[in-house]
């Protein structure tokens, strides 16, 4: 009887979690999400059926009085563009309940790596940024906002 009550709750859960992954729109990632240490917001659109990311406020937009500059990046020209308008997600496109095929840019590294990003909750992203496999990488969680 006890087994009984645990599969049964086990195939609700399930089935529950299915309808879930089902009601997921792939315009739900739009709109406006701070960075996991909530020093930048991104804004998350939609160009030609794929996503994008672009940086619209940073916590620190002017140090030393002038605009912050992309300056970790290795090409010595892309070291001059500024941080903010910067676009940091690239590409995306919606298949099965996640975001992907795109990439995603770190300025505090200068590297781009390949992108997946799931909706974690209503206001809670997984953004995983990583090369080559996917198991191999970095998570970390973006949470949205308004400007």
């Amino acid at each position: 009887m006890k087994l009984r009550q645990i599969a049964s709750g086990f195939t609700l859960i399930m089935v529950m979690a299915s309808f879930q992954l089902l009601a997921q729109s792939s315009d739900d990632i739009l709109g406006i999400w701070y960075n996991t240490e909530k020093t930048a917001k991104v804004k998350i659109s939609k160009i030609n059926g794929k996503f994008q990311g672009k940086i619209v406020w940073l916590e620190e937009p002017n140090p030393d009085g002038s605009p912050a500059l992309d300056l970790e990046n290795d090409d010595d020209e892309l070291q001059k563009r500024p941080l903010m308008g910067l676009t940091i997600l690239e590409e995306l496109t919606f298949s099965k309940g996640m975001w992907k095929g795109g990439a995603i840019y770190d300025p505090k590294s200068g590297n781009t790596y390949s992108c997946e990003i799931r909706l974690k909750g209503e206001d809670t992203l997984e953004v995983k940024g990583y090369l080559g496999f996917s198991f191999i990488g970095r998570t970390v969680e973006w949470t949205q906002t308004s400007l």
